[in-house]
């Protein structure tokens, strides 16, 4: 997804890249996992509180980048939401997950939101994996300036800050275009040499993200997969990752003696964030059409292992390195 307040913002295409994937539709009720399938993790939401065993928070407006020195105001993306821990912005009920967008001033920001994530501030571990097939059966807002997602990030930096090790998009839609949804890779060097792979998808059938959908990703050595509704919907098999650096700022490789080894940087155990984010650069700021209090849905979140293990990582597939000069 564009970075959406991740560990810095937005930089597309710093890099060259080759494109991606695409989105779907929704039934009534989720499937079952498939036989090759098993199911690990999962939260159904049919308690009365979210569950602090496998949830904790992000909060505030912004993050303290240690490599630039200095504050990242708005998630790095210019957001205008200040994120909290308070039942009004995020709780439990009716089996649902419900994460709502207020609009009220706290701390000088005009929303209030939440950003729900699988791992504890200060990195205790509540849940990261690496491969597997995850889905979030969601309901999305919609309106101008309104930013749901549903994402993954790094339990560590093993390759470096952003996005030298890596970032996944699951699903991210801008609300003023209810009918389509975006997935995307971040990998690459540390910003500003960060690089991407994204595509829109417009929902069929007059399908919009205001209905409940079931946005998933297989992810196996090598390759990644975006489904929704249980019908694969991109691949991707193409990417790169550098540790190399030019003082405190990621450069590009000039030679494959510069990558990490494939398929760096996603090789290594991801955590899962779910947030709804206000305004920004990515879709720009509501105006006085967008309804508030805006609400995501989340019917429930599962994690299935491949059955009988992965194997050795797919060779690369075909796709432009930043060095090659064909």
């Amino acid at each position: 997804m564009a970075n959406r307040g991740r560990t810095w913002a937005v930089t597309l295409g710093a890099v060259g890249v080759a494109t991606m994937l695409g989105l779907g539709r929704a039934p009534a009720v989720a499937e079952p996992p498939p036989a090759e399938w098993k199911l690990v993790w999962s939260d159904e939401f049919d308690g009365t509180a979210i569950d602090a065993a496998k949830w904790d928070f992000d909060t505030g407006n912004g993050f303290y980048n240690y490599d630039a020195k200095q504050w990242m105001a708005g998630w790095g993306n210019d957001e205008r939401q200040y994120y909290t821990r308070d039942p009004d912005n995020a709780f439990v009920e009716g089996g649902h997950l419900h994460l709502r967008a207020i609009k009220e001033s706290l701390h000088g920001c005009g929303f209030t939101s939440a950003r729900l994530k699988s791992r504890k501030k200060g990195g205790a571990e509540l849940f990261a994996k690496t491969y597997g097939k995850f889905e979030f059966r969601a309901k999305l807002p919609t309106g101008q300036g309104v930013w749901p997602a549903l994402w993954m990030l790094p339990q560590a930096d093993k390759y470096g800050t952003w996005a030298s090790s890596g970032e996944i998009d699951i699903l991210e839609a801008r609300g003023q275009h209810p009918t389509k949804v975006l997935g995307t890779l971040h990998f690459g060097s540390r910003w500003p040499a960060n690089a991407e792979a994204s595509t829109t998808y417009e929902l069929p059938d007059k399908g919009t993200i205001a209905d409940f959908h079931v946005y998933g990703l297989e992810w196996e050595p090598g390759e990644i997969r975006w489904t929704v509704d249980g019908k694969l919907v991109g691949t991707r098999n193409s990417w790169w990752s550098t540790s190399k650096l030019a003082g405190d700022r990621g450069v590009a490789p000039e030679a494959e003696a510069d990558l990490n080894p494939w398929p760096a940087p996603f090789d290594q155990p991801f955590y899962l964030v779910m947030n709804l984010a206000v305004g920004g650069k990515f879709l720009g700021d509501p105006d006085k059409t967008t309804p508030f209090p805006a609400e995501m849905l989340v019917d429930y979140v599962r994690v299935s292992d491949k059955v009988g293990g992965y194997g050795a990582a797919k060779p690369r597939g075909p796709g432009k390195l930043p060095f090659d000069k064909r």
